[in-house]
């Protein structure tokens, strides 16, 4: 087990040094000149050229991007993180109070989404070649092909305009005092961004448990079972739902990336503060430092997923768990 820690931290290091290394030199090479994102276009065009240098000199437009680098990665290691030109704060404080509204939206999608997607694909295999089976089958079809910003922008439409169930945007109430938000004010903001992340990311995971509980289903045990009086629901349930869990937790853990990539769109479709829409700000505005800092993270998030998906392996098949040790 010690081994095997150390060496997912070691990877884990490697990981984010090559994160920040590419993510520093694309946004350093970017076409947006830092000086006049930030200050705007009529105070850049009315602004003299001593103080046009002067402030490319305080952010480092015209230092060497190696020279940066170092820079940057001597105080990262410090535990300095940079400040945002964008918020003018530091980058630490800016992930620190987006990085809740994020993790709650991608929580309860990516629980959603998982436990929606693992459902309709047992029941797309026990009615295989049914209408049930199509009506699902088609439902994950056009959500694949479907952008996560445009199923927002008709929830919005739908939900928001015209029924008025949900608010347009935001996360809490415009124009009410943070002491007086409320558990529901913030989950009543939640609930479309939630539920348009969790509808976009429930194709994969049900279309692959499709797939293995049939293959599941036409096993000789699952056979055996049928042949003892056991129904299809019987035995899948019996015999059948340990071998699904397996291939259910790779997917699930894996679709991390994938959930925080749809909470980008769907942050700014719906507006909500969070990591997403500061990401889009960012880059938007050539903020080297903070959007390396939420790269950071989010890479971090992501090995963070697939390294429970790798302990969770054992606990499920205790087969695995023997294969990990006599590896390690």
């Amino acid at each position: 087990m010690a081994s095997f820690v150390v060496r997912h931290i070691i990877r884990l290091m490697l990981l984010l040094f090559a994160v920040s290394i590419v993510v520093f030199f694309l946004v350093s090479v970017s076409p947006i000149d830092p000086v006049q994102a930030n200050v705007g276009q009529s105070a850049y065009l009315n602004m003299s050229e001593e103080k046009r240098a002067a402030l490319a000199q305080y952010w480092g437009a015209n230092t060497p991007i190696w020279e940066r680098y170092i820079n940057w990665a001597h105080d990262f290691i410090h535990g300095d993180m940079g400040t945002s030109l964008r918020y003018n704060a530091p980058v630490s404080q800016v992930i620190a109070q987006r990085a809740t509204n994020t993790l709650l939206l991608m929580a309860v999608a990516w629980v959603v989404s998982g436990l929606l997607g693992f459902c309709l694909g047992i029941l797309a295999a026990l009615k295989r070649g049914t209408w049930v089976d199509k009506v699902v089958k088609t439902y994950c079809f056009v959500l694949a092909a479907t952008p996560a910003f445009w199923i927002g922008l008709v929830f919005l439409i739908v939900f928001a305009v015209w029924l008025g169930w949900f608010p347009i945007g935001f996360s809490v109430p415009i124009g009410k005092a943070a002491a007086d938000v409320t558990v529901f004010d913030a989950l009543h903001h939640l609930a479309l961004p939630a539920l348009t992340l969790s509808v976009v990311g429930v194709a994969n995971i049900a279309m692959h448990t499709r797939e293995k509980a049939i293959d599941v289903l036409e096993s000789d045990y699952i056979r055996f079972a049928r042949a003892r009086g056991y129904s299809p629901w019987q035995a899948l349930r019996t015999h059948g739902l340990r071998n699904l869990a397996l291939p259910a937790i790779t997917l699930q853990f894996a679709s991390i990336s994938e959930i925080f990539g749809g909470s980008v769109l769907v942050e700014q479709v719906f507006s909500y503060p969070g990591l997403g829409q500061a990401a889009v700000t960012a880059g938007l505005g050539s903020d080297v430092a903070l959007l390396v800092g939420i790269a950071i993270f989010s890479a971090a998030l992501v090995f963070a997923g697939n390294l429970i998906a790798n302990i969770l392996y054992g606990v499920v098949d205790p087969r695995i768990r023997a294969g990990v040790g006599s590896y390690a």
